[in-house]
């Protein structure tokens, strides 16, 4: 029997212009990396090593998004072996619109899952995976948590039953991404959403997801182009990222196939055709935060199809 398993749980873009809360896909960097190990001294759950949080992240299990979410799985199998730790290594910025508190949830939840001998599905794990998002934001929806977990592009079609689906990748989509040194937590950049949509921007936007989804399944580029359009949350959200509408221009001057805020920000994603064009891209607008003074992370690639997996 294995005693310990290291995984890799990748980032996320959720939202994708046209899909608030219900649709997301993953990253292949950055990401956390759980480590969950057997501790034949204890009886219980711990996180005995946090690193790359600079001391910010709580170490109590019911307080850590990571450890919430194991605690959850944990009890549901009603399990009373040995006692496990777990080392959280946190690769990835904080309050930067990529699912960083996500990425742990589901890290950890996989890794437990894994070593006490991998019998359950991924939808076995979502609920688990979401509840410690939850943890994090208040909030129980599951787009950056399905695709960090599943991989590829999500749609989530009811965020309370966690009725996932994933959609198809076009071979040459890629995305370019990124997160400007500036944080905006989840919770603040959702109490600004304003309770209500008019209701010729909820047809609008309804119709330009339905577009985006079919661009998936066609392989229509120019539909897709056409349909990363968001008429409701980028415009509320847009204020809080300075430069926001500086980058979305120079984006569409080079021929992208459409810009928006990352989940709730202030990282900006934008979709591109091929990894060269991605490259390229993310250069572009790293450059726009650059002569302002304002550090960047940047990160450019295809889509993430594996999601959650044991790594060496």
């Amino acid at each position: 029997m294995i005693d310990s398993v290291k995984v890799f749980a990748p980032a996320s873009v959720a939202n994708l212009a046209c899909g608030f809360d219900i649709l997301g896909l993953a990253l292949e960097a950055p990401g956390d990396e759980i480590i969950a190990r057997f501790n034949p001294e204890s009886k219980e759950l711990k996180i005995v090593s946090i690193t790359g949080d600079e001391g910010r992240l709580p170490r109590d299990i019911e307080s850590n998004t990571a450890g919430f979410a194991a605690h959850q799985f944990l009890n549901s199998i009603n399990y009373n072996g040995v006692g496990i730790d777990l080392e959280i290594h946190k690769k990835m910025p904080f309050g930067s619109g990529l699912g960083s508190s996500a990425a742990s949830a589901v890290g950890a939840v996989f890794a437990v899952s894994q070593l006490l001998g991998g019998q359950w599905t991924k939808n076995d794990l979502l609920p688990f995976a979401v509840l410690g998002e939850q943890q994090a934001d208040g909030a129980y929806h599951a787009d950056n948590v399905a695709p960090s977990l599943f991989g590829g592009i999500v749609l989530i079609r009811d965020n309370h039953s966690l009725d996932v689906m994933q959609l198809p990748v076009p071979d040459d989509l890629t995305v370019a991404v990124i997160h400007p040194q500036i944080e905006i937590l989840t919770k603040e950049a959702r109490s600004i959403l304003a309770s209500t949509v008019p209701l010729r921007d909820h047809i609008v936007q309804s119709g330009h997801l339905g577009s985006f989804i079919v661009g998936l399944y066609t392989n229509d580029f120019e539909r897709i182009h056409k349909s990363v359009v968001d008429v409701v949350i980028e415009p509320q959200r847009a204020r809080q990222i300075p430069h926001f509408y500086t980058v979305k221009s120079i984006v569409e001057k080079l021929g992208a196939l459409g810009c928006s805020i990352s989940g709730s920000g202030p990282s900006i994603f934008a979709f591109c055709r091929g990894v060269d064009q991605a490259g390229f891209i993310a250069e572009r607008m790293g450059d726009v935060y650059g002569a302002h003074g304002i550090a960047v992370d940047i990160f450019s690639g295809k889509i993430n199809t594996q999601g959650v997996q044991t790594i060496e």
